[in-house]
């Protein structure tokens, strides 16, 4: 079996497990610190913007490929078998009507990228100046 043949067949499982994380947050059962980072992990996932462009050759899928998958799986070990199990039931029904998105974490990261923007302005002003 070829690499991307691997990653397509793990590609579902993904896809299932980030919205699983997505409905675990929402449980009580969960550890307050499990509830951050998944929160974090899922709102990147579901973003319609990446933090690294994917116009970026390499790197801008280093970031689909190995920190979502690798945030994922911590929170899946921070998650207690009966809520995970749950919400992978509870994700599969709903991902069966369609993908959600996270607008809220696209403004966030857009938000980041203008004030990287800004200040990276700023610096070369000052440097012309002198």
């Amino acid at each position: 079996m070829s690499v991307l043949a691997a990653w397509q067949a793990r590609a579902p499982r993904l896809k299932s497990d980030t919205y699983a994380v997505y409905l675990a947050c929402c449980d009580p059962r969960l550890p307050r610190y499990a509830k951050a980072l998944a929160a974090v992990v899922v709102a990147y996932a579901f973003s319609p913007i990446d933090l690294i462009p994917d116009l970026i050759p390499v790197l801008g899928y280093l970031d689909d490929l190995v920190l979502v998958p690798l945030g994922i799986a911590l929170v899946l070990r921070l998650t207690p078998a009966p809520v995970i199990a749950a919400c992978r039931a509870q994700a599969q029904a709903r991902l069966a009507q369609g993908r959600p998105t996270n607008w809220l974490a696209a403004a966030v990261i857009v938000a980041i990228w203008l004030l990287v923007a800004g200040l990276l302005i700023l610096w070369l002003l000052r440097l012309l100046r002198s």
